[in-house]
């Protein structure tokens, strides 16, 4: 853990990822203390040892005041092993098992988990998908991420935090993981950078929605404040996107046109398990939330290209 004042403390499980940087931005800016932790995912027996013995030293620092965690964590996507994934789950319970552990009946937490909409509502019908939606995964990641959810339901049910279970639809932006098999669109930027062609695993009609990450960490910092307006033991889902839903199509031809250069694409035939043809999302709760989704995508497609040109140009790591 790192930093130490007198503020509103948050937790950020995840600190250095896509959404979890954002997080931590949205929260410093917001003027709170802010915790960070990397989890050590190629070890389960290192990373629980980490995450559990952060815990107990949480409770320790924050004392009586609000708090807050975040967990923005996670080294899984679509195409993880199941034997992969049900480890990041059982490193999860053994952390929210330590949440648990010190919690106090006086106790004023939130716990937000950073899940996935599209890995949640891969089979479910009738798009667009909201937070009364039932989830039906179709792969081991959405199962996953479902089981830790659960997870948060028991840690808020036994000792009446609050917590926030957070579906986020596709996070893009400046400082995403190139090298991760997962982000269409810092692909694209990649791929235009670099000058090579991308291949593209799904059909151009296929529908997706695109958060812009800076406004993705400001939607999780006002969950976090508007949960601690709710009754004690509370959990609300809340879909995070920016319910301005584009086909992979119209995403190529506004790269092309973002980039004013030509953007070469190989079409692959076939979608891979757990991709879907349509993943629209909305939210029908706390609307607030939603108004902080504001950067459209050619805005967000030129900043986070300008990011991933610099990273390509200075030679330096695509990881973050």
């Amino acid at each position: 853990m790192s930093e130490a004042g007198d503020r509103p403390l948050t937790w950020v499980v995840g600190g250095g990822g896509l959404v979890g940087r954002h997080v931590v931005a949205a929260c410093r800016a917001a003027g709170h203390e802010v915790l960070t932790t990397s989890v050590p995912w190629a070890d389960e027996g290192a990373s629980t040892e980490v995450l559990v013995g952060e815990a107990e030293a949480f409770a320790v620092r924050r004392g009586t005041r609000p708090w807050s965690v975040a967990w923005c964590a996670g080294a899984g996507v679509v195409a993880t092993p199941e034997e992969a994934l049900a480890a990041e789950v059982r490193v999860f319970r053994a952390w929210t098992g330590a949440l648990a552990r010190s919690a106090t009946a006086d106790g004023d937490g939130v716990v937000f988990l950073a899940s996935s909409a599209g890995g949640l509502y891969a089979g479910s019908s009738a798009p667009p998908f909201d937070e009364a939606t039932d989830p039906r995964p179709l792969v081991a990641y959405g199962r996953a991420k479902l089981e830790m959810e659960d997870a948060v339901r028991d840690l808020v049910g036994g000792t009446g935090l609050r917590g926030v279970l957070g579906r986020l639809s596709n996070v893009y932006g400046p400082g995403q993981t190139l090298g991760k098999p997962q982000g269409l669109l810092s692909q694209l930027c990649l791929a235009d950078a670099t000058g090579r062609p991308l291949p593209v695993f799904v059909s151009m009609d296929t529908i997706r929605d695109y958060l812009y990450a800076p406004d993705a960490g400001r939607m999780v910092l006002r969950c976090l404040e508007l949960a601690r307006r709710e009754p004690p033991g509370s959990v609300v889902a809340k879909v995070l996107a920016s319910a301005a839903p584009v086909t992979v199509g119209h995403l190529v031809a506004e790269a092309r046109r973002v980039f004013h250069r030509p953007l070469r694409t190989i079409p692959v035939g076939g979608r891979g398990a757990g991709q879907v043809l349509d993943l629209r999302l909305r939210s029908r709760h706390w609307p607030e939330v939603d108004a902080l989704a504001a950067t459209a995508l050619p805005a967000g497609l030129a900043a986070t290209s300008a990011d991933v040109r610099a990273r390509v140009v200075s030679g330096g790591p695509l990881d973050g």
